[in-house]
């Protein structure tokens, strides 16, 4: 066959291959970092924007950039290929059990048997049987076989979520990846071979273990151990209310809305969470003999304010009268304003914010003075007084939100007794299979895409390119922190995977195959093509006051 012309896109030119070569043929050894200049394994590459395994075949001209673990798709290419080589060894070892990934842990992925204890000298034996089968450096395959087919297979396989997704959608056939004996599903490429999997480790975690892979900044060690408790109960609560429900999985809630009961579904989510924010109210009114202030804090798009609004709604049923300090006001002027490291002014650092004012103006308050509240005008870059002023009376309680409510550095000279803090999150607990979890990252991006464009104008496209600069501000100015809440509340609600769908869908294919975002719109929308959309009648029946409704508009808050 006739050599072809390829742009590698990480060395800046063009190069003849044989047609029919795999990536992996010519792929570097490592891909370096633009950023930091640190080198990376390569794992696997974007063609023409799109994510292929290194196995893929060039027959035609493309666009080709190889990806290490510094690549979003990269970690993940890692990290589904890191499961399927825990499950491989636990089929391996104990052929008896079935293996399950639960959830994301801050240090990985949590792993058990199902219904079963592990003891601590089992994971150590699968830890050594992992670490033998990628020094035996095995193969990962794939191939299509029938939808029946490959719906006995998981069926036999003991794995009937797998089995249930299959079904569900109806396709005529299915790709199944293989590792030594075992056949197994994923929703995206592996890394070419087990001895790309050098670095990992298991950790006791629970009942089972944490499945931890490298770290960002230094691949040649895993993720570090971090304990959080309070997030752990969070999830495994979620979880008991998926059970109780029935819906532990997609393919259990498909069914759920194919049966018509979509509206039934909505009511019983709003009606739980809505008991949710009753409950938080409780809690700060059982207190409210010591605490006068609400500090409410999570990442992106995790509805911290119509949080924030719910809960004062409940703080005034029980009679108290809550009042609102917007933080957004308490920003520096402008040439205080600290850059990070690409000398661009960086409003999520704490020093962006006035912390003395904000800590004269809290303490004032609590001690029964009158304060002049500023106005931020972001144009100008500077506060203004305008002779607003604010106290606070016998049964006034403030309520604020913002990315640094749970850092002790924000009020260091405000008594830490007289705060309640919350951390909000969307901690879904769904699961598209035994061994496949749903991302909550996935699920606020889809949440923002759809408001920032309905509210703020804002493309698909910019929402995705921003998106790692949003993370990165959250594992900095957030995650740290989430442990120092009274109180954490899971603002996930089972129906909204559906539910994006039917906003985000549209919005994801009118990013373009020349657009950088569109490996990242392809994966949304692959992984959205599991989800069974809601009709416009059954969104009718969302309530006003919903969460949901702060992003696909209607809100009444």
């Amino acid at each position: 066959m006739p050599d072809i012309q390829v742009y590698i896109e990480n060395e800046g030119r063009e190069k003849t291959v044989p047609a029919g070569s795999t990536l992996l043929s010519f792929a570097p050894k490592e891909v370096e970092d633009p950023k930091t200049g640190k080198k990376y394994p390569t794992l696997a590459a974007l063609v023409d924007h799109k994510l292929k395994a290194l196995d893929f075949p060039v027959f035609y001209p493309h666009q080709i950039e190889f990806i290490g673990f510094n690549h979003p798709e990269g970690r993940r290419t890692y990290g589904r290929s890191l499961s399927f080589l825990a499950q491989v060894a636990a089929r391996h070892l104990f052929p008896e059990k079935i293996f399950k990934i639960n959830h994301s842990l801050p240090s990985g992925m949590y792993c058990k048997f199902r219904a079963e204890h592990i003891p601590d000298e089992e994971i150590l034996r699968l830890r050594e049987e992992m670490r033998r089968l990628v020094a035996l450096d095995l193969p990962f395959g794939h191939q299509k076989m029938l939808a029946e087919d490959a719906i006995k297979l998981f069926e036999k396989q003991r794995q009937p979520l797998k089995a249930g997704v299959v079904r569900s959608l109806g396709r005529y056939f299915w790709t199944v990846y293989t590792l030594d004996d075992v056949t197994d599903n994923f929703y995206g490429p592996l890394v070419p071979s087990t001895g790309f999997l050098k670095v990992f480790d298991l950790m006791p975690f629970h009942h089972g273990f944490c499945l931890q892979p490298p770290m960002e900044e230094d691949i040649t060690r895993v993720i570090p151990r971090t304990k959080q408790k309070k997030l752990t109960i969070t999830l495994k609560e979620y979880g008991h209310w998926c059970k109780t429900t029935g819906i532990v999985s997609v393919s259990a809630l498909n069914q759920r809305l194919l049966d018509g009961k979509a509206v039934e579904l909505i009511n019983l989510c709003e009606a739980r969470q809505e008991r949710g924010y009753a409950e938080l109210a409780d809690k700060i009114y059982a207190e409210r003999e010591r605490v006068k202030i609400v500090f409410l804090a999570g990442p992106s798009s995790s509805g911290k304010t119509s949080s924030s609004l719910r809960v004062a709604q409940q703080l005034k049923v029980l009679g108290l009268n809550p009042k609102v300090i917007e933080l957004d006001n308490y920003f520096v002027e402008r040439d205080k304003t600290p850059r990070d490291d690409e000398g661009n002014f960086d409003f999520e650092a704490l020093e962006a914010m006035d912390l003395d004012l904000l800590g004269r103006h809290l303490n004032a308050l609590l001690e029964g003075k009158e304060v002049e509240l500023p106005r931020y005008d972001f144009k100008q870059g500077r506060p203004f007084f305008e002779g607003k002023m604010m106290h606070l009376e016998e049964n006034d309680i403030l309520v604020m939100e913002g990315i640094h409510a749970l850092d002790p550095a924000m009020v260091p000279s405000v008594d830490p007794s007289r705060i309640y803090r919350i951390y909000a999150s969307a901690l879904t607990s769904l699961k598209l299979d035994e061994n496949c979890c749903i991302s909550t990252t996935d699920n606020r991006v889809l949440r923002r895409m759809i408001r920032d464009n309905r509210v703020r104008g804002i493309s698909p496209e910019e929402t995705i390119l921003r998106w790692p600069s949003v993370r990165r501000g959250e594992s900095k100015h957030i995650f740290p922190f989430q442990e120092n809440a009274d109180s954490q509340f899971n603002t996930a609600l089972l129906y909204e995977l559906p539910l994006l769908r039917y906003y985000g869908e549209p919005l994801l294919r009118r990013i373009t195959p020349a657009s950088p975002a569109y490996a990242e719109a392809v994966r949304l929308l692959k992984f959205l093509e599991y989800i069974t959309p809601l009709h416009p009648s059954e969104i009718e029946a969302i309530p006003p006051t919903s969460i949901l409704r702060e992003f696909i508009g209607g809100q009444t808050l």
